[in-house]
């Protein structure tokens, strides 16, 4: 599967750097929507991330527009900490394009007004008390996993007919 989570206007090299591990760690590949205040070889970016940047695909696309040439709208879910649509329920596909929020976990107002219908919660840790954006797009990336798993089992039960047996597993099985 490759997700893609895109991150907009990262303020903090320390924020894309721990991001950059949890999606080299989960296979997914990380898009950096600028202006970016910092350069791809910023000292902090490099010794925050993995070890190995090589290993993870990284893209960086200087504005909004650029991104948006780069991928296909139906691809993208937008991910905000105010969004009200339970993230379970976002029509995860296998090349979804995870769209956050910068470090604070909102979108910006133009993103809001023109995409409303695919608008879904950031999913927050449990008892952090500030947004950690890169463990929330690891668990979204999780969320992301299983609707997909989910989509496919979904779709393969109503290709196969299931006819019922006479097997019994479990305890007592054998016995008459």
């Amino acid at each position: 599967m490759a997700f893609h989570i895109a991150l907009l206007e990262a303020l903090l090299p320390t924020t894309v750097g721990a991001l950059a591990r949890r999606c080299l760690a989960k296979d997914a590949s990380l898009h950096l929507v600028g202006p970016l205040p910092f350069a791809a070889d910023d000292e902090a970016l490099r010794a925050a991330g993995p070890g190995d940047w090589e290993a993870l695909d990284w893209w960086i696309h200087p504005g909004w527009r650029a991104f948006r040439d780069a991928m296909r709208r139906d691809r993208c879910l937008y991910f905000s900490v105010d969004g009200e649509r339970d993230p379970a329920t976002a029509p995860f596909k296998a090349n979804s394009v995870l769209v956050i929020g910068n470090e604070d976990g909102t979108l910006p107002e133009p993103i809001r007004a023109k995409y409303p219908d695919r608008i879904y919660k950031l999913p927050v840790p449990p008892r952090k008390k500030t947004v950690d954006i890169a463990a929330s797009a690891e668990l979204l990336l999780g969320l992301a996993a299983d609707g997909v798993a989910r989509g496919t089992a979904k779709r393969n039960e109503a290709a196969v007919e299931v006819k019922p047996t006479t097997l019994r597993y479990g305890r007592g099985r054998g016995r008459t």
